[in-house]
């Protein structure tokens, strides 16, 4: 069975879409993720559908070549926590950003329950300006 670490590091280290594959397949049916207050799909969305729909949906068709890049992972009991940076391009602007992030998950029975990112979205508001 997989460890906690294992089911988030799986949703970072492959395609994009293998990634996005692992995501909803490690989801709970329950599960809320909240964007940071100040990025640009800042809230807190319950469900694979809703979560996919204003975060990642969007992330698919308003970048180029979005990324989120993890340099560490850090894992304890219930939680586990990845850091990294983001990377893309804005396709309305232009302009490429990379912005440092962090993503704080909750683990329940081998499925995420909660994610909570914390991100520089100055950065990002920078490319889409």
């Amino acid at each position: 069975m997989p460890t906690h670490l294992d089911i988030i590091r799986a949703t970072y280290e492959g395609s994009s879409e293998e990634n996005g594959k692992r995501l909803l397949e490690a989801l709970a049916p329950n599960a809320t993720w909240t964007e940071a207050a100040g990025f640009p799909y800042a809230g807190t969305y319950a469900g694979p559908e809703a979560i996919m729909a204003h975060v990642f949906h969007r992330l698919a068709t308003e970048w180029t070549d979005y990324r989120a890049t993890v340099h560490t992972y850090l894992a304890d009991g219930d939680r586990v926590a990845a850091f990294g940076m983001y990377s893309g391009v804005y396709r309305q602007t232009g302009k490429a950003m990379q912005a440092s992030f962090a993503h704080l998950y909750r683990l329940q029975n081998g499925k995420i329950v909660d994610m909570q990112q914390f991100v520089d979205s100055t950065m990002v508001r920078e490319a889409m300006n």
